[in-house]
């Protein structure tokens, strides 16, 4: 078989398993083994699968990703969740739209101790849903909200998405936090900005109940601070773990591990964590998602070796680099490549069949890796409220209980103005690439 032909093939077959409903890991697996079976014999893609596996799991670097989910298992069952959600709505309880606005910013908040949006989705589809509909809010615009805020936690330091990234680039997971801080606090405040303006201009949206009016000349009272300063462990944890990062104290792996340790020590004082089930439980829960996300990676990045022995990225690439376009256009390109797939694949997948090939073409026209790590986080945000795929749209339609009455559709429905959004803060990040790389240059040169 022509090894260009094979690369062809490759990517043909993989999306024909993904369209039978295969897991994505094992689709990776399968059409990578099939395909380079045919072009270097089976003995030696066996060799390579082997070898993959191993290095999959043996590199140090991986190490970052349980601990980081864990830390997340920890803090969602210590409930920081809830707590972040408190103390912000504090801040925003006399402005129309509170609650929406409070979930949008808690999401950011609890996305710098979770890492995981989809978890960060299930999470506040439980905390902050059954709030919002008490209190008359729009059912569909209350779910859309959750679920398109519950993506901050993909751009938000930590975010593993952020620490696979820079595995498959070779990229410093320092930097590419540093890069994501400023970009996601921009489209937190676009989407408090977002609320505030369709809630003026349609009250019943969200309507303004008795705790929510504004008391005028009174100050706040005693037992609001207290609530808002519940936040402290989401807080206390999130400078631990990205402050010994930028400050040079610990690796993305040492952070990693002293995050989980401190999550777990904020429980116990909390007395979230009582008995030994009380731990063993969000450890079982992280060891599953890293079992599920390990499969992921090792396929990814068997397929990814697959499509190099191919020379299909190299071709790809030549053929870009000397099409008589601007460089911009062929960016352009690649936005709307990253669009498209990301409303059929899920991010890990979407990495290792486009970041061998698409990385090296943009560094060669001049553009950042860190920077477009960053755009590339931005189009798996926009991604994941998509459909058909859209994976928190299904995460928060998974956590509503069975009368809820909200259906997929719904959930889709409600994250159109907020997608709509999320290409604004896109077109202003690639316009302005000083807002992703202002902070990394700072702290790292």
């Amino acid at each position: 078989m022509d090894f260009l032909l094979g690369g062809i093939g490759c990517i043909v077959l993989l999306l024909v398993l993904m369209a039978l409903g295969l897991q994505i890991g094992l689709a990776f697996i399968l059409a990578g083994f099939l395909v380079g079976g045919l072009l270097i014999g089976f003995d030696s893609v066996s060799s390579l699968l082997g070898q993959t596996a191993y290095y999959s799991v043996a590199t140090p670097t991986w190490t970052a990703i349980p601990l980081f989910i864990l830390m997340g298992a920890f803090a969602s069952d210590g409930g920081l969740a809830k707590r972040a959600y408190d103390g912000i709505y504090v801040l925003s309880r006399n402005v129309r739209g509170s609650l929406l606005i409070a979930t949008s910013v808690s999401c950011g908040v609890f996305g710098a101790v979770s890492g995981s949006s989809i978890a960060t989705t299930a999470i506040f589809t439980r905390v902050a849903l059954p709030e919002m509909l008490s209190r008359g809010y729009d059912r569909k615009l209350s779910i859309g909200c959750i679920a398109s805020a519950g993506t901050f936690a993909s751009m938000i330091p930590p975010s593993m998405m952020m620490v696979i990234y820079g595995l498959f680039t070779q990229q410093s997971i320092g930097k590419l936090f540093a890069a994501g801080l400023v970009p996601g606090i921009i489209t937190v405040i676009a989407y408090a900005v977002l609320i505030n303006v369709m809630v003026r201009r349609n009250p019943a949206l969200a309507p303004l109940g008795t705790e929510d009016m504004p008391e005028e000349g009174t100050p706040p009272a005693p037992s609001a601070l207290t609530r808002f300063l519940r936040i402290w462990p989401v807080a206390l944890i999130s400078v631990v773990v990205m402050g010994g990062i930028y400050a040079g104290f610990f690796t993305p792996t040492e952070a990693a591990a002293v995050g989980a340790v401190s999550a777990l020590a904020v429980g116990w004082y909390l007395k979230t964590f009582r008995r030994g089930k009380d731990v063993v439980t969000p450890m079982r829960d992280a060891a599953n998602i890293t079992g599920m996300l390990f499969l992921i990676n090792i396929g990814a990045l068997f397929y990814s070796r697959i499509l190099a022995i191919t020379d299909l990225p190299t071709e790809m690439t030549m053929a870009l680099s000397v099409l008589n376009v601007p460089p911009f256009v062929v960016l352009m390109i690649v936005i709307l490549l990253l669009f498209f797939l990301g409303m059929i694949m899920v991010p890990v997948g979407i990495y290792a069949l486009t970041l061998p090939i698409l990385v090296p073409l943009l560094v060669n026209l001049g553009y950042d890796p860190i920077w477009f790590g960053v755009i590339a986080l931005k189009m798996i945000e926009i991604g994941a409220i998509t459909p058909p795929v859209g994976l928190n749209v299904f995460a928060a339609r998974g956590a509503l209980p069975r009368n809820s009455g909200i259906s997929t559709d719904d959930i889709f429905r409600g994250c159109v103005p907020f997608l709509l959004c999320e290409f604004v803060v896109l077109a202003i990040l690639i316009a302005f690439p000083q807002f992703s790389l202002w902070l990394p240059n700072l702290l790292f040169g």
